[in-house]
């Protein structure tokens, strides 16, 4: 969980910092381990292999579903945290282009991981729906740039593009780069003003 004083989702006071610690580490190998496993790896082997003792790993994540909603909104967030920093860092053509490659390489190397989470998490679920608005917010603020600045088509909207990533990333995740970057150009071509 980024910032200072983190707290768990599901409470509203901060945790201490060695708490924090358990539980970055606890999301870190879980998601480490459900990459390569499946979600339904043991929750024993989580805590043995994130160096916790059982009872640190329940305090945090009573259920298997509240460790799973956890990786699934820590992966979202990370994702969504670097449209802002791209937003900030570059001019916002080179943005929303530099956001969309890491979008569909996210997809092509995040699939298997990306599915086991969303297989387990109901789609009405707050977790669900909170993931889901990060994203749109996220490609939102960086086509809304672009259209500002005249760079964008006005018709797209922030989440044609994200289903355009996604699309593209499950089209290309087998192919050689070269094809996954004309698939990309393509795209970004259908989106200039």
């Amino acid at each position: 969980m980024p910032g200072g004083d983190a707290a768990r989702p599901d409470e509203g006071r901060p945790m201490r910092a060695d708490a924090k610690r358990n539980y970055e580490r606890i999301v870190a190998t879980a998601k480490e381990l459900f990459a390569a496993d499946g979600a339904d790896v043991p929750m024993d082997d989580i805590a043995k292999k994130a160096c916790v003792g059982a009872g640190t790993l329940y305090r945090h994540f009573p259920t298997r579903e509240k460790l799973i909603e956890a990786v699934y909104r820590d992966e979202i967030s990370q994702l969504a945290d670097r449209a802002s920093v791209l937003h900030d860092e570059l001019p916002p053509w080179a943005a929303l282009e530099a956001w969309l490659g890491e979008h569909v390489t996210w997809i092509v190397e995040r699939h298997k991981l990306a599915g086991i989470l969303k297989e387990s998490i109901d789609a009405g679920s707050e977790t669900f729906q909170y993931c889901q608005m990060r994203l749109r917010e996220a490609t939102g603020l960086l086509v809304t740039t672009a259209q500002e600045a005249g760079l964008v088509r006005p018709d797209v909207v922030g989440v044609d593009v994200l289903r355009l990533g996604h699309a593209a990333g499950l089209a290309v995740k087998n192919c050689p780069p070269e094809e996954g970057k004309r698939v990309l150009d393509i795209i970004l071509d259908g989106l200039r003003a």
